[in-house]
């Protein structure tokens, strides 16, 4: 087999990662813009980024089969609501002082994923899958009581990413990266142009008002967002799961290191045991998906593109 692919697969899927990782270092580049608007800019030029791609690509055409079929586009309209929640939750936790709690949601993400997978799919847990979601619960008890609050930022970043996630495993199959994102984007625009025009006719828009570098900062919102899902859809081809698995923990570690190193975030000493427990969790979550996957019959689970 050649390996090529796989070193491509494995540059591509890194380099989405790392991209995720540096993001929180760009939201407050767009101050004094908030959330909402932030979030709402990002819809916008992210579905017409997506359009501009698909028409120099000839890809138009990918949009009308999702189109036509009403249960796709109305999974995708749900994808769309729950990836724009996430995105609102940790820009707002970024700008907030809370990117300790986002990272923490990423890294308890595949934990809420295996849970959402017996839940919905009624799917059954090994033994040692059973130890790291209870491990992660305890972890999130000791940083609730131990800080004093709820990380209500980290739960629904975790909660709507795996929910997300769910809803693309069911349509990735038939859907296209790009078609997919463009059709997810294009259902939430009405509500994002909507808050763009009253927050224009309230004279509270920011777009414009701040210098020609901060409006080319909301523009490039557009590519931002859509260029590291591309690279993933690109890797997730190439690659088996199981290094995609270990490679997105590199996009929560940054953020870890950039909340305490670069923002200089407090890390008392129960949020230091909670994040040892979780990591204690995603330890023997990895070990056992490994070994589960080499008593598997082998398969070629690389594709050459």
């Amino acid at each position: 087999m050649d390996e090529a692919p796989d070193r491509r697969g494995l540059l591509l899927g890194t380099s989405a990662y790392l991209l995720w990782g540096f993001l929180p270092l760009y939201f407050p580049l767009l101050t004094p813009t908030g959330a909402v608007e932030i979030i709402a800019h990002r819809i916008v030029w992210s579905l017409l980024f997506c359009v501009l791609v698909l028409a120099a690509t000839g890809g138009l055409g990918s949009l009308r089969p999702v189109l036509q079929s009403r249960r796709t586009t109305a999974s995708l309209a749900g994808a769309g609501v729950l990836v724009a929640t996430n995105w609102l939750v940790y820009v707002y936790g970024v700008l907030s002082g809370h990117t300790v709690d986002a990272a923490l949601g990423y890294y308890i993400n595949p934990l809420v994923t295996v849970l959402l997978a017996v839940v919905v799919l009624g799917e059954r847990l090994r033994p040692a899958q059973v130890a790291a979601i209870a491990v992660a619960a305890c972890a999130v008890v000791v940083i609730t009581v131990g800080v004093g609050r709820f990380p209500w930022v980290a739960v629904v970043l975790a909660v709507t990413f795996a929910l997300y996630g769910l809803v693309k495993n069911r349509t990735g199959r038939t859907v296209g990266a790009l078609a997919g994102l463009t059709v997810e984007t294009a259902t939430t625009t009405p509500l994002a142009l909507a808050f763009l025009v009253w927050s224009t006719a309230q004279g509270t828009l920011s777009f414009g008002a701040h210098g020609g570098w901060h409006t080319l900062g909301i523009l490039a919102l557009g590519p931002i967002t859509a260029v590291p899902l591309l690279l993933f859809g690109s890797a997730a081809r190439r690659l088996p799961l199981s290094v995609i698995g270990l490679l997105q923990y590199l996009t929560p570690t940054m953020q870890f290191a950039v909340a305490v190193l670069v923002f200089g975030e407090e890390m008392p000493a129960a949020r230091w045991w909670g994040f040892v427990l979780v990591w204690v969790a995603l330890a023997v979550m990895t070990v056992d998906g490994v070994r589960a996957g080499r008593a598997r019959v082998p398969v070629q689970t690389t594709v050459n593109q």
